[in-house]
């Protein structure tokens, strides 16, 4: 009888430790999980956010563009929240030079990019595809004896079932630190073999 006892206690401690660390392992899998959506992998708000434009600007032209080609197709890829789309905005004006700041205050540009993407969900129109020139097509100058880039982009999109490209050309200027920000941008000409 005593062995039968000892036996069951055995078998009772073994199904207690089996599934206890059945439930360890468990917890420890979906805390994982759960740090790799949080934490681990950033979504495209999240990263362009967690850009730290202050510490870390991008060094040249092209990268300048680039930033601001993510953060403009981000605002109509899904919807956001009124803080997600004040955080991108802010985010953008920071790759943008005073002069154009100057001309386009913080609330009436949150406004305008605002009204902005609601007349792109309403037309049902998407930026597919953005994309920079190469950095052997960037050009550089000085005018009025400020060191100017000048930077093209190349925009796929889609309105409802129709397509259309469009090119624009960025003029950055660099500031007294150094660092190359959007004066003006227009619409320009181009060939999309050229953006490969």
């Amino acid at each position: 009888m005593k062995k039968t006892i000892r036996f069951v206690i055995a078998a009772v401690v073994c199904v207690a430790l089996i599934v206890g660390y059945y439930y360890y392992l468990s917890g420890k899998i979906a805390s994982r999980d759960a740090t790799d959506t949080a934490g681990g992998q950033l979504t495209e708000v999240q990263t362009i956010i967690a850009k730290d434009f202050v510490g870390d600007y991008p060094k040249t032209p092209r990268e300048v563009v680039k930033w601001y080609n993510r953060i403009i197709k981000e605002y109509y890829a899904e919807e956001h929240t009124d803080a997600e789309i004040t955080a991108l905005a802010d985010q953008q004006r920071m790759l943008l030079d005073e002069e154009l700041l100057s001309y386009n205050p913080r609330d009436e540009f949150l406004m305008q990019v605002k009204n902005d993407i609601n007349n792109y969900n309403v037309r049902d129109q998407k930026i597919i595809s953005a994309k920079i020139c190469s950095s052997n097509d960037v050009s550089y100058g000085t005018v009025q004896g400020y060191e100017c880039a000048y930077v093209t982009s190349y925009y796929f999109t889609r309105t409802g079932n129709d397509y259309s490209r469009t090119f624009q050309e960025y003029c950055l200027r660099k500031d007294a630190n150094g660092q190359w920000k959007i004066l003006t941008f227009r619409l320009t000409t181009g060939d999309p073999e050229d953006y490969a």
